[in-house]
This record gives C-alpha cells, sequence and structure tokens, in this order.
C-alpha cells in the first residue's frame, strides 16, 4: 500500500521533485549512459574476450568487447569519457543538441577512418577493427539523427499533466 498520498492534481507524490527536461536531453542522457556502460564493460574479464591481451593502446591489443569489437584501455577510457561528458551536455539544451550532432559526426569521421587504415596499420591507434569501424559508423548516424529530429522545447504544463484541449485529463478516457 502506498503511504503517500496522491496530490489534487493525479500525480505522484515525486513527480513535483522531477526537474524536466526537453526530448534532445533524454537522448543525450541516453547515449552518454550508453557510452558509460560500453567503456566499463570493456575493463570487465569475461565481457571483454582475451582480456589479458589487453594493451593501453594500438594494434596489439588482442581484447574484444562481447567477443567482437577489439578494445584497448585508451578505448575504454574515451568511451568512458564521452559518456560522461554526454551527461554532463545533457543538463543544458543546447549543449545537449551539440553533443549528439558533433559526437555523430566524430563518430562518422572515426568510422571512415578505420576502413582505410586497417586492422593491423599503425594508425590504427585506439584499436579498432570492422566491427568497430561498422559500429562507429551506425553510431555516428543515430547520433546526427536524434540531435537533429529530437525536440528542444519543454511541453506545455498542460500537455505534461496529460490534459486534452478543455482542461480535462485523458486519464480514463477510454470510458
Amino acid at each position: 500500500m502506498n503511504s503517500h498520498p496522491m496530490s489534487t492534481t493525479g500525480h505522484h507524490w515525486w513527480e513535483a521533485e522531477r526537474r524536466r527536461t526537453t526530448a534532445v536531453q533524454d537522448g543525450a542522457s541516453g547515449v552518454g549512459l550508453v557510452f558509460v556502460l560500453i567503456g566499463v564493460l570493456g575493463f570487465l574479464p569475461g565481457i571483454t574476450t582475451d582480456f589479458s591481451s589487453m594493451t593501453f593502446s594500438g594494434t596489439d591489443s588482442g581484447a574484444e568487447l562481447f567477443g567482437i569489437f577489439q578494445v584497448s584501455v585508451l578505448h575504454n577510457l574515451i568511451h568512458i569519457a564521452i559518456g560522461l561528458l554526454g551527461l554532463f551536455m545533457a543538463w543544458f539544451v543546447r549543449a545537449a543538441r551539440w553533443y549528439l550532432i558533433g559526437g555523430g559526426v566524430l563518430y562518422l569521421l572515426l568510422g571512415m577512418y578505420g576502413f582505410p587504415v586497417g586492422d593491423q596499420d599503425a594508425g590504427n591507434f585506439l584499436p579498432a577493427n570492422t566491427a568497430d569501424d561498422w559500429l562507429h559508423l551506425v553510431l555516428g548516424l543515430g547520433m546526427i539523427a536524434l540531435g537533429l529530429f529530437l525536440h528542444t522545447k519543454l511541453p506545455k504544463e498542460s500537455e505534461a499533466r496529460g490534459e486534452g484541449d478543455f482542461g480535462e485529463t485523458n486519464r480514463g478516457a477510454a470510458r
């Protein structure tokens, strides 16, 4: 049984305390959280195969996240840093949009850089294999799409409460 009564507007007691965010801020938070998670997972043996062969950077690292994506200490730290940057920038609407678009462009360029460089070339400093290159391209396109198409304005207070055009609530509308 809920010991906290609902307010007269029908909201739960904790909803008044929640900071309202836009869709683009939520998108930047989600992307940032995923990057932090991936970076941390890259340091976990078992999730990262051949963990003992991980190097700081370069093509010598034989560690692969999920047995697919080649990783190194530098690669994992970059994922964590980019994720933390996204979580911070998500506090501001304009910064959240720039994080998604700018980060997307960065990942597109990284993916395009990886294909001609190859898996064993000295220029492959992260390291990144072909699976990483494809993932970077997809991440880049996805981040740019989120940055361009997610809303940057908060809904009107009445819309946030689920009210229709005439002030009636949409809860229980299917009577």
